[in-house]
C-alpha cells in the first residue's frame, strides 16, 4: 500500500508564503515593480536574511538591481571587482553558494575578507534562470556568520526557481511593447518623411534607414528625432 507523507505544519506554512509571494510577484506592471517584489519577498520569506539583491547578467555584464540597502551594492561591488564571491560562482557555475562565515571562507579569500569588513559574515547565492538561460542570481545576506542552513537554502532555492520565470516573463513582456512602441514611432517617422517629401513608403522607409546608417545611430533613434523635431516646430507655431 502506497505510504502517504503528511506536510508538517512549518512546511505548510512555508508553501503557503511562497505562494502567496509568487502570486504577488506575477502582479507586478514592469521589470523594475518585479525585481523590487523578489528582493522584498525573498528578505520576508527566506529564514536568516538580513539584507538581499538580486545581479542580473546583459550584454555589458553583472550589475546589482534593487539591494535592500546601500551595503548590499557595495559588497556586490566588492565580487564584481575581484571576480570571485558567491554570486559570480553561482552564475559562472550554474549552482547554490551557502557560506559559513566569510571571514574565514576558503573559497573567496579576498573577497571573503573585504565583505568581512564591510561587517557582512553570511550569504546564500541562487542562480536565477528560466529555459533559455540565466538571468542573474539572488543574493541574501547577513551579519551573522552561519546564518543560512539546509533548510534556508531549500526554501531559497524554491523561491528562487519561481522568481526567474516571474522575473523572465516580465522583461519578455518589457521586450515586447518596446518593440510595439519602436514599431509605432518608426510608421510615425515614415508618415512624416512621406508627407515632407513626397515619396512613396518603401522609399521613405528607405531614407530613415539610410540616415540610421549615415549618422551610426539605431533606426528607432533616427525616428524618435524625426518625431521631436516635428512636435518641436508645431510647438514653435503654436507660440
Amino acid at each position: 500500500m502506497e505510504e502517504h507523507v503528511v506536510p508538517r505544519p512549518a512546511e505548510l506554512d512555508v508553501a503557503e508564503a511562497l505562494a502567496t509571494a509568487v502570486r504577488e510577484l506575477d502582479a507586478a506592471p514592469d521589470v523594475d515593480a518585479t525585481v523590487e517584489r523578489v528582493v522584498a519577498a525573498a528578505a520576508a520569506n527566506i529564514p536568516g536574511t538580513e539584507h538581499a539583491g538580486i545581479s542580473l547578467v546583459d550584454r555589458k555584464g553583472i550589475r546589482t538591481v534593487a539591494p535592500s540597502d546601500e551595503l548590499v551594492s557595495r559588497i556586490d561591488k566588492s565580487q564584481y571587482q575581484l571576480g570571485e564571491g558567491p554570486c559570480v560562482d553561482a552564475i559562472e557555475h550554474h549552482r547554490t553558494y551557502r557560506t559559513g562565515n566569510l571571514r574565514e571562507e576558503p573559497r573567496w579569500p579576498s573577497f571573503g575578507g573585504a565583505a568581512a569588513d564591510l561587517g557582512m559574515l553570511s550569504m546564500l547565492s541562487m542562480r536565477l534562470f528560466s529555459g533559455d538561460g540565466t538571468i542573474g542570481a539572488l543574493n541574501l545576506y547577513s551579519a551573522r556568520p552561519d546564518a543560512f542552513d539546509a533548510h534556508a537554502e531549500h526554501i531559497g532555492e524554491l523561491f528562487a526557481a519561481h522568481a526567474a520565470v516571474v522575473l523572465r516573463g516580465s522583461q519578455r513582456q518589457a521586450q515586447f511593447q518596446a518593440a510595439l512602441q519602436s514599431r509605432d514611432l518608426i510608421g510615425t517617422a515614415k508618415g512624416i518623411v512621406m508627407q515632407r517629401h513626397g515619396v512613396t513608403g518603401e522609399r521613405a522607409f528607405s531614407m530613415l534607414v539610410e540616415a540610421s546608417q549615415r549618422s551610426n545611430r539605431k533606426l528607432y533613434e533616427v525616428a524618435e528625432w524625426v518625431v521631436e523635431d516635428v512636435n518641436r516646430a508645431a510647438g514653435r507655431d503654436r507660440s
